[in-house]
């Protein structure tokens, strides 16, 4: 009969805890008695006092008690809010720390999930200032004693902590958000409530052009009709002198998403314009655009750089939503693919083109498990393909339609490097070995981190028939015998088909075979 192990620790009772390095969302992961305990404040490196209280078979979480040996890249956090508001994590830790916290998250989870080692993962891109950098906020409204609060969510809740001023947002989306309080509290507009389904206003949403100060606000509602938006306008233009968009987003449903079906404009223009490098980008209401611009610049440098253009390569460009990445490649690249499922994006990256000058890229509406393949059918073969999926990842069907059309090179742009890993996994399978791997901190004083990765194919001609051909040779006993150039000559002798050293390697791993044992 199989034993459980007891677990060593009890709901309210406090422990002493080695926090031995960051969690996924930024909170600290220790051991006592060998058991895992998460506590939220806690870094790598200290040693706390923590009070349990949730207890599960395999771990269990606890809160922060007392320091009982600091860490040397403990900081005093910046924000008087910091401690109840869910939006930063890492505030409370040195910014040269953070950098090195998130390379090892990325080296982390390749070895861990991906089971993917001989990455080289190089240290983390770090920000100019990790303060004042987000140029799109979405803050929730609430009401508090009669008055109306906007901000962040308080962490693990849907309660709203009021936020003056948000220290990682531009000083443009912190004005906004001082205007539109003031107007809902002066006009009595009120706050929505997700449990009775009655209010009207449910987030404030603002953008910020870094290059050209433009500024757009963006009401998200319960309703189509909402009071005393003359006066909101008026209050708006009075104080902010850049002001150049106010859109009304409707959002009807009892539901967790922020924007609704509907968007229209109230003031101005539909779009504000931002620079990345050379190009301009038009950015709706609706469009995906990175927070961070200047980082973002340095980010889609880093993707030209992998993909290694020179001239004449086709590109294909998976979830291009604005067509940012897919305009950089097209600086370089003899044509550019753009491929995207949601249609305002789309219509963006047409008009970002224009606006720049690229006739070089075309951009197409679809899935890219249809629209990749299909693309294929019509004769189209990417050198290179550049992806930048959301957090979810890719998933097997958009990867096997990668590995499908064959490019010597994949650029994986990723902000989850769990979902990376477990890609990159799949990809190694089918013979696209990760090369390097560059975290980028996109998101300073927050536990997430973007990374781009290089992918390379391995240099088999016949690569797809050895698969099922050497599953039939017995490598049990050869493999554990012979070294990789015996086996690689006894393959191709036997079949006329060459074969590759990480193949070797993974017919050995699938076989119970030491990898590499007689590399």
């Amino acid at each position: 009969m199989k034993q459980h192990r007891s677990v060593p620790v009890a709901k309210g009772n406090i422990y002493t805890i080695d926090i031995l390095r960051l969690g996924s969302s930024g909170e600290g992961v220790g051991r006592y008695e060998n058991f895992t305990v998460f506590v939220k404040g806690a870094l790598p490196g200290e040693t706390v006092r923590a009070k349990v209280d949730v207890v599960k078979k395999q771990y269990a979480a606890a809160v922060l008690q007392e320091i009982v040996k600091p860490s040397p890249q403990r900081i005093a956090p910046l924000c008087p809010v910091y401690a109840h508001c869910g939006g930063c994590q890492l505030q409370h830790m040195s910014y040269d720390g953070e950098l090195l916290e998130k390379q090892g998250q990325v080296r982390d989870a390749l070895t861990r999930i991906g089971h993917l080692t001989g990455i080289d993962v190089l240290p983390t891109l770090g920000a100019v200032t990790p303060w004042n950098y987000r140029n799109k906020m979405q803050f929730p409204a609430a009401a508090a004693k009669g008055k109306a609060v906007i901000g962040c969510y308080a962490a693990g809740s849907h309660r709203v902590i009021d936020v003056a001023s948000c220290a990682i947002q531009k000083d443009g989306n912190n004005d906004i958000l001082r205007v539109v309080r003031q107007w809902m509290n002066e006009y009595h507009v009120p706050a929505y409530n997700e449990k009775t389904h009655t209010g009207i206003v449910r987030h404030v949403m603002g953008r910020v052009g870094v290059r050209t100060g433009e500024l757009m606000v963006c009401l998200v509602t319960a309703q189509a009709d909402v009071p005393h938006t003359a006066e909101l306008i008026d209050m708006l233009r009075d104080g902010l002198p850049n002001l150049t968009s106010v859109v009304q987003n409707i959002n009807t449903r009892r539901t967790n998403v922020i924007l609704g079906p509907e968007t229209k404009v109230i003031y101005g223009t539909p779009t504000i314009h931002d620079s990345i490098g050379p190009l301009t980008f038009n950015i709706s209401a609706q469009s995906f655009f990175q927070v961070n611009s200047e980082q973002a610049q340095r980010l889609y440098e880093k993707a030209l750089e992998f993909a290694d253009l020179q001239g004449d390569e086709i590109v294909a460009d998976v979830y291009c939503g604005t067509g940012t990445i897919t305009l950089f490649l097209a600086q370089k690249a003899k044509k550019v693919y753009g491929i995207e499922i949601v249609e305002p994006a789309i219509k963006d990256a047409v008009k970002n083109a224009a606006d720049n000058g690229i006739s070089n890229a075309e951009f197409i509406l679809g899935d890219a498990v249809e629209k990749l393949p299909e693309l294929i059918e019509d004769g189209v073969r990417p050198d290179v393909i550049v992806l930048d999926p959301p957090r979810a990842g890719c998933g097997e069907p958009v990867l096997e339609a990668i590995a499908k059309s064959q490019p010597k090179r994949v650029v994986y742009v990723s902000c989850n490097p769990a979902t990376l890993a477990r890609d990159l996994a799949y990809l190694d399978t089918k013979g696209y070995k990760a090369v390097k791997v560059q975290p980028v901190d996109m998101f300073p004083r927050t536990h997430h981190v973007e990374s781009i990765v290089l992918l390379s194919k391995l240099k088999s001609g016949k690569h797809d028939k050895v698969e099922s051909n050497m599953d039939e040779l017995d490598l049990t006993d050869l493999g554990s015998k012979a070294t990789y150039e015996e086996i690689k000559n006894y393959t191709l002798k036997l079949n006329g088909l060459k074969v590759s050293s990480l193949y070797i390697a993974q017919v050995k791993q699938k076989c119970g075979i030491i990898e590499r044992a007689n590399l």
